[in-house]
Parts: C-alpha cells; structure tokens; sequence
C-alpha cells in the first residue's frame, strides 16, 4: 500500500525574475526529504527566452533586448513575459510511482481539462510536447509549452500557459524548435480569465490528475 500524499501546497509567487525561481527551485528540490510535502508555484516572469538541453541556437532568431537563459530543464528555446502563468510542479515522482511521462501528459491534460470548461477544444502532440488548439482560418496554433527535469527522482521545472500577453516575442524564436509555429493565447479564444485565477484553475486540473494516478 502507498504512503497517504498530502495534497499539494499550492504557491503564489506573483511576478518573479526566472533565474531566481530556477535556483530555489533546484535547492528545494536537493534538499527536500522523503516526507517534504509536494508544491506547485504559480508565477509569471518578466519577458525572458530560456532554451532548454536541446536547444539549438539557430532556434534564437532575433532576440533583441529579450535576455536569454540556458536552463536544465528538456526541450527547446520558448518565451516567458507578464500575462502568461507558469506552473511548476514540485513533485516526488518515486514517492506517487510515476515517471516522467505520465507527468508531461497530466501537465498537458490539465491545459486540456480547462479549455474544455469553455467548449474549446485542445489536444497534446507526441512529436511536439505541449497545448495546442485549431484557430479558424490560421491552423494549429500552440497555446501551452512543456519542459521538466528531474533530479532524484523528484521533478521541477513544468509548462507555461498563454493567457493574455504581448504575444510579439514568439516572432523572435522558432518556439520549441519549430519554423513558423503559430502560437495563441486563452484571450485569442474568448477566455476571459486574469493570470492568477487561470494559474489556479490549471493547478486544481493538475492537481486531479496527479491524484487519479495514485
């Protein structure tokens, strides 16, 4: 029989510079023990590229004044700014008796759940992780990116949800490695939510998720 889980403490960090978030999250992850309670963060950051392990730089096509990070997390290079919430899952893998890739797929069912509260229809690609949603007369359109790393057997880093940004930047870049990848946000689809109530709707998806696996 498992362990009972505590669910996990959910935190507001309003808007943070990314590479400070990046450390505590690295020190809360070494330093946690077998009983640490799981988190999720909820933050937005100050417009900055982060390219991840797999990140070419050829992916970087114009980045102005926009800082660039190399960060551990998988994935390519995409785009954090004011208006769009990052949620990052703070989980003990080993403890739950799940992998990594059951963990990508609730991050993106989560994105998939709240969009469904609103009639629109959203779905993950296996060859591209992450949110993506069909925009009448444009396409396929990515709304939601995914990047983890796991360090004994616990993860940090997590996925990034556009809500209502200044949406230029990802003109800069290739986002997640891809050419000409169409990228959308909830205020595109009629969804009027603000970052904060966005952010804890899609950690309350998360959260369901990750439970229904235990």
């Amino acid at each position: 029989m498992r362990p009972v889980v505590k669910q996990p403490l959910l935190r507001h960090l309003g808007l943070r510079d990314y590479i400070p978030v990046w450390e505590a999250m690295r020190a809360f992850t070494d330093e946690r023990g077998s009983d640490t309670r799981d988190e999720f963060w909820l933050v937005e950051h100050p417009s900055v590229f982060t390219q991840g392990l797999n990140a070419k730089p050829e992916h970087l096509l114009d980045t102005g004044a926009i800082p660039v990070v190399k960060t551990d997390r998988g994935g390519q290079v995409t785009y954090h700014g004011p208006g769009q919430v990052v949620l990052y899952p703070l989980i003990d893998l080993r403890r739950l008796g799940i992998g990594v890739r059951h963990l990508v797929s609730a991050l993106e069912q989560s994105v998939v759940d709240l969009l469904a509260d609103f009639e629109v229809n959203a779905y993950p690609r296996r060859d591209a992780p992450g949110v993506y949603v069909e925009l009448p007369g444009r396409g396929e359109a990515k709304i939601a990116s995914v990047g983890l790393r796991v360090r004994r057997g616990c993860s940090y880093h997590g996925i990034a949800l556009n809500v209502a940004m200044e949406m230029t930047p990802f003109q800069r870049i290739n986002p997640c490695g891809h050419a000409g990848l169409a990228v959308t946000q909830l205020k595109e689809l009629g969804i009027d939510l603000d970052v904060k109530t966005a952010g804890e709707r899609l950690a309350a998806r998360l959260t369901e998720r990750v439970a229904s696996s235990e």
